[in-house]
């Protein structure tokens, strides 16, 4: 199996964060497996043509959101990553939800202002 990611340079999206959502999309998916071993920072920075540090950072994110686990000298592992993100987006959700609550927001109020901030960071559509 290999590993496809396409970088848009015109998108308005840094590569970091192109790459770290195309992994966690396939991960969740399931099109990448958990398990399935990634290729190393410098390796898949040559094949991307970006800079090491580039694919560090998106590793670094994906490791704290849950989707990968770095073993050591082992390599860097796809995780179990739907379990993972779902914990971290329920745990964001309770903590939004009580602190709306403690700033005396409204239910409704609460709500809405969890649906614009969800549109503007996947757009309208």
């Amino acid at each position: 199996m290999t590993l496809k990611i396409v970088l848009d340079p015109d998108a308005g999206t840094a590569p970091y964060e192109q790459l770290r959502t195309q992994i966690s999309e396939l991960a969740r998916s399931g099109a990448l497996p958990v398990g399935f071993r990634l290729p190393t920072v410098r390796g898949f920075a040559e094949e991307l043509g970006l800079a090491a540090n580039t694919v560090a950072k998106a590793y670094r994110a994906l490791e704290a959101d849950g989707v990968i686990e770095t073993r050591g000298r082992n390599g860097t592992f796809v995780a179990a990553a739907g379990d993972a993100a779902d914990r971290h987006a329920a745990a964001a959700a309770q903590e939004y939800a009580e602190q709306a609550r403690r700033l005396g927001l409204s239910r409704d109020e609460a709500l809405s202002l969890a649906q614009d901030a969800v549109r503007a960071a996947y757009g309208s559509g």
